[in-house]
């Protein structure tokens, strides 16, 4: 495979390359936007004059005005670059702000949760996304897409994690176009009657019409939540357990709408058009009708990235299927890579989602074939299942990597789910299309809702089976940013070698392993001479850990929910081995003394103390504890009520003391 033989990867590669420079390198607007028509100039001269006598040189511009246009597109979608951003406007003085809600999110324990568009801020049109938090009430209606609102603007900053290794939700929402948020009480916005519907919005009420068909008809809440997830995109209502089954059996991808649901769903639109092409002009009515219901499926499902990725696919292949021409996948894979990026948003390449739907399709192009050529039985029923199983090996070989690094886990048995499941989810999308068509119309008999509710409930039976089989799910693996590229050239390097056996092929492959095995070795040593003292941030709990080497110790109030929060930090740092202990009052770090307070308030007088860390709200006079024992600083933890940090901030401030507080500065390290 020469993956650069096509002016699609000439193109697309160095886009990427571009937006991950702007990215990492912050490029101002105005120097990307510079470089760029240098460049397109300088392309201009070389095409007019250099093109047939030094290709290379014309090469060399494509590939260096490409990176320019990437970065280019990644400034221009920051907020700071957007004229009319909200954010421009928000942080000189509080106004009024008007919200539009473009997406219902899964709401939370206490919250109701939307991402809201701001229209205006005290009359100046504005643009951006918010998240917005409503408070749950039983007695109140929740809002819907396009819901206008009126409201005092209240924004804050979604915050980074507070501890090391947490997931960074802030980083996330940004690379959503996201970057705060709103709460809101009922009694804080004003609804406004008048608004102006759009497609979003009626796509809405269309999925919200589909679901209450479904439920009138009887339709478990299992079985309703996975349907919507299967057909309409929406994974609110999964619960955390189904979630977790389907995760652990390496079947997630089942229930987001990708790649596999859109190819299984040309394929049927391609046969129910069929008819068309018997009309005057039939193939281009049909080409046009295949891709109106692929983007119109994609809008009912929310335009969420995975989806926009396989319907912009698609789309190239229906068209070359129009062409009846042979088309080239890999052609057509990075052609829509290049036009998502480019048009939609340059920023969904730092999206999971993006990432492993893409190294899965890639892998699957590319070493499918080769397993098959490594055996091919003659048997029918044999090769039916080695090619869903050689599928699933493809796609897993290239996810491996990008699993490994986010999620820290391996299903070990993801080949008999999707040995099991695979085969028959274009039996189930299709029905599922039929029985939405039906119900929405009230034609929907008893016995094919009834049928299709079995099959969903055997589908989760046969994936919590899978799942519940633990020893074979490898959790809590330390996976690195470094692991994660060196493992990909390792993998590429092996399929080229067995491709076409070469010299320097052979020497990237044994170059990039003993890189690997040289990292694993600097990692472990770099743990073992690790010694850290830190106090986390958990509301109602104090928890000081201390790292010695790769053991690790949590020192804490409660060992309620200690695993969750410490299991990031194990993983991150390469702990091996942990222990829980009861928190004293004091403790010794290089000679110099950590004194804790608690709501015993036991305070010992006249010691010379470096750290005062008050926890669990004692009820002290901070100032006479100060005169006292003079510490060089006050640390407060998320187990104290929020009046008493502010109380004891402006002590502290009113002697020029420095105070951390976690709540707000996130783990202290001594």
């Amino acid at each position: 495979m020469n993956l650069f033989r096509f002016a699609s990867t000439k193109l697309t590669l160095p886009l990427v390359a571009g937006i991950v420079i702007g990215t990492y390198f912050d490029v101002p607007l105005l120097a990307a936007l510079l470089c760029t028509l240098l460049l397109l100039t300088g392309l201009g001269f070389v095409f007019q004059n250099a093109k047939q006598r030094q290709p290379h040189v014309f090469l060399v511009f494509v590939v260096l005005t490409t990176m320019s246009i990437g970065a280019l597109s990644y400034a221009l979608w920051q907020p700071k670059n957007q004229k009319n951003h909200y954010s421009h406007y928000s942080n000189s003085a509080k106004g009024v702000l008007t919200l539009k809600i473009r997406e219902v999110l899964k709401s939370n324990s206490f919250h109701h949760r939307y991402i809201a568009l701001v229209k205006e801020h005290d009359g100046h049109p504005t643009s951006g996304k918010i998240v917005l938090n409503l408070p749950i009430d039983t007695l109140k209606k929740a809002l819907q897409v396009d819901d206008e609102l009126l409201t005092l603007d209240n924004l804050k900053e979604i915050r980074s994690p507070l501890n090391p290794y947490q997931f960074n939700y802030r980083r996330y929402m940004q690379r959503l176009g996201i970057s705060h948020q709103l709460m809101v009480t009922h009694d804080s916005y004003f609804l406004l009657s008048t608004r102006m519907p759009t497609i979003f919005g009626y796509a809405a009420s269309l999925r919200n019409k589909l679901v209450t068909k479904l439920r009138e008809a009887r339709f478990g809440e299992d079985e309703l939540s996975i349907v919507q997830a299967l057909l309409l995109g929406q994974r609110h209502s999964i619960s955390a357990q189904t979630y977790d089954a389907y995760k652990d059996a390496g079947a997630v991808h089942i229930l987001a709408v990708s790649g596999l649901h859109i190819g299984i769903l040309l394929l049927l639109l391609q046969f129910l058009l069929s008819p068309l092409e018997r009309l005057r002009n039939g193939k281009v009515l049909k080409l046009i009708t295949l891709i109106v219901l692929l983007w119109g499926f994609a809008l009912l499902a929310g335009l969420s990235a995975s989806v926009v990725r396989a319907v912009t696919m698609f789309s190239f292949v229906g068209y070359a299927l129009y062409l009846n021409r042979p088309s080239n996948t890999f052609n057509i894979l990075t052609l829509s890579m290049f036009f998502i990026l480019l048009l939609f948003n340059p920023m969904l390449l730092f999206q999971v989602g993006f990432q492993m739907s893409y190294a899965a399709v890639f892998s699957i192009l590319w070493i499918y074939p080769m397993l098959q050529r490594f055996w091919f039985p003659k048997n029918r029923v044999v090769r039916k299942i080695w090619q869903l199983l050689a599928v699933s090996i493809a796609a897993q070989i290239g996810v491996l990597p990008i699993s490994l690094f986010y999620f820290h886990q391996f299903p070990g048995l993801f080949f008999i789910s999707n040995l099991l499941v695979v085969p028959f989810l274009g039996i189930i999308l299709g029905l599922g299309i039929l029985v939405l068509v039906l119900a929405v119309s009230n034609t929907l008999p008893d016995f094919l809702a009834e049928g299709y509710g079995h099959m969903i409930r055997l589908m989760n039976a046969v994936i919590t089976w899978v799942a519940d089989q633990e020893a074979f799910v490898f959790k809590h693996i330390s996976f690195d940013a470094v692991q994660l590229i060196l493992a990909y050239i390792i993998t590429i390097a092996l399929l080229l070698l067995v491709t076409k056996p070469i010299f320097i092929r052979i020497i990237t492959l044994l170059t990039a392993i003993v890189g690997f095995q040289f990292w694993l070795l600097y990692a472990s040593i770099h743990t073992k001479q690790r010694q850290d003292i830190f106090l986390l941030h958990q509301n109602k709990n104090s928890v000081l850990l201390h790292q010695n080497g790769a053991r690790l110790t949590v020192y804490s109030k409660s060992t309620h929910k200690m695993d969750d929060i410490t299991k990031d930090i194990r993983i991150g740092r390469r702990i091996q081995d942990h222990r829980y202990e009861p928190l004293q009052n004091a403790y010794r770090i290089d000679n110099k003394r950590l004194l804790l307070i608690d709501s015993s308030a036991i305070v010992p007088l006249n010691e010379k103390v470096e750290y005062l860390v008050l926890i669990q709200s004692p009820k002290i006079n901070l100032e006479r504890i100060l005169d006292s024992i003079r510490p060089k600083q006050v640390i407060a933890d998320g187990s104290n009520y929020k009046s008493y940090v502010n109380r004891w901030r402006a002590t502290c401030a009113k002697r020029k003391l420095p105070f951390h507080y976690t709540g707000e500065k996130g783990a202290f390290y001594f």
